[in-house]
């Protein structure tokens, strides 16, 4: 890294504006663009996002305090409140989309680690509403007199990186997001209770796919045989049966597995489904152990990024928002595996926010320093615990 650059113009040097270009022109975002180009639209977002910014204007505001650092930081020489809240309402966020799953894969590629305990690819998928002011997001109509938007993820639990974000209204139902997932053979899909509906975890069979679910109350199973069980770990029953109901044995033909479980941590049952016949009764429950690991995600990233606070009412500048914040978190996280930077996400992100403007190496702020009193909110040693 050169000394004499910023810290921001350092960073942004990991996005691969060639890739980024091509979307532009895939989508005509730069048609009829003089100055301000998409480019510089996604350098703005990003550098709202690591700076915190709390609004659009408060964004400007802190851009036009530094206007003759524009060039060199990539904003362009014509940053305004109208020109940017403009292209936030009518550049097509498919661009932003694309991009992100681009910078997901690269980050899962480079946080790729044989330290989990499951081989294979572990995923889990959930959704966390936001709520918007109805009145101005006429668009997210969610209750009679409230707005809102879902965030249906799908993380990638040994990398902890998001694989798969779809945005809908909050008024969406969750089972809904699940026809949109492309399942990959031999990989594992943990899911709550509320994804309960067997003609779609059935898909996940048909396409060699392995689920994890909890099981309802109002299970209606036949066991056929049981498997032997350790009890002192936990494992009160390991059952292989089918479905009895009328509907439901139609929309899964196959069988199914059915693990009680007991939690010392919490002092509580728990019935688990799954279509693996091949893993211990132990490995299923800490499948499951680890869906919490996208609770915490969603929590860390309405803390530390700007997906909560909008800086634009339309549902296209929305978008927008919500993937250039998936654009900075696996930013940050090439950044830090690239340079080998040993600290958090939440660590690094707290000392680029106040160093954006230093002509500082990235690596020395992060060289020989203290961060013992910074506290960690997605630490990975988090203990997990059955929700």
């Amino acid at each position: 890294m050169n000394h004499g650059k910023y810290v921001y113009s350092q960073i942004i040097e990991f996005l691969p504006q060639r890739v980024f270009d091509k979307l532009v022109k895939k989508y005509g975002g730069n048609k009829y663009v003089k100055h301000f180009t998409c480019w510089n639209q996604l350098l703005c977002m990003v550098f709202g996002q690591l700076s915190n910014r709390d609004s659009l204007r408060d964004l400007i505001v802190a851009i036009n305090a530094h206007i003759g650092k524009s060039y060199h930081l990539g904003f362009g020489k014509n940053v305004t409140l109208s020109n940017l809240a403009k292209a936030n309402m009518s550049r097509d966020s498919k661009i932003f989309e694309e991009f992100a799953y681009y910078l997901i894969a690269i980050a899962r590629k480079a946080r790729v680690n044989n330290a989990f305990k499951i081989k294979g690819q572990v995923y889990a998928f959930d959704s966390t509403t936001i709520d918007l002011c109805l009145s101005v997001f006429w668009w997210a109509k969610f209750r009679r007199t409230k707005g809102g938007i879902k965030l249906h993820t799908l993380l990638d639990v040994n990398t902890q990186i998001p694989a798969f974000v779809h945005i809908t209204p909050a008024s969406v139902h969750d089972m809904n997001a699940m026809d949109v997932l492309v399942y990959e053979s031999g990989a594992y899909y943990i899911f709550d209770r509320g994804y309960i509906d067997y003609s779609r975890l059935y898909k996940i069979t048909l396409h060699s796919a392995y689920f994890v679910i909890r099981a309802k109350s109002n299970l209606q199973f036949n066991r056929m045989y049981s498997r032997r069980c350790d009890k002192f770990v936990g494992v009160k029953s390991d059952q292989i049966g089918k479905l009895s109901g009328f509907y439901v044995s139609k929309e899964y033909p196959d069988k199914l597995r059915k693990i009680k479980f007991y939690d010392q941590e919490t002092d509580r049952n728990f019935v688990f489904l799954t279509n693996n016949f091949e893993l211990s009764a132990q490995q299923v429950a800490f499948l499951y152990k680890n869906r919490w690991q996208i609770e915490l995600f969603f929590k860390w990233i309405k803390q530390h990024l700007k997906v909560k606070a909008f800086w634009g009412t339309s549902e296209n500048a929305v978008r927008i928002q919500v993937y250039s914040a998936i654009i900075t978190y696996c930013l940050v996280t090439i950044v830090a595996e690239n340079l080998k930077i040993d600290r958090s996400t939440y660590e690094i992100l707290q000392v680029l926010g106040i160093s954006l403007l230093d002509k500082t190496s990235v690596k020395e702020l992060f060289t020989n320093m203290n961060y013992k009193d910074v506290k960690e909110l997605f630490d990975n040693q988090l203990s997990l615990s059955l929700f």
